[in-house]
């Protein structure tokens, strides 16, 4: 009989984000950067515009590409 853990953890081993909710992530590049070097990084209106992280995580949540770009930074910004 297979054990549903072992599977999960499995499928996710060389996933860096896996178990690291975006709010996480967010609330980390916000205190490490701040909103305006954040806009500065990624020009998108949720960080220049009355940046908030509810207005960034709802965003982030409706817009990939976005949300990959601050993934990426957020990888990048763990291995320095």
């Amino acid at each position: 009989m297979t054990d549903s853990k072992n599977n999960t953890e499995r499928s996710h081993p060389k996933d860096p984000l896996h178990g690291i909710s975006l709010k996480e992530i967010m609330t980390q590049l916000e205190a490490n950067y701040g909103w305006e070097e954040l806009a500065e990084l990624i020009p998108i209106n949720c960080f220049k515009s009355n940046p908030s992280l509810k207005s960034s995580l709802t965003f982030l949540r409706k817009t990939p590409w976005a949300r990959t770009k601050v993934e990426a930074l957020y990888l990048k910004s763990k291995t320095n």
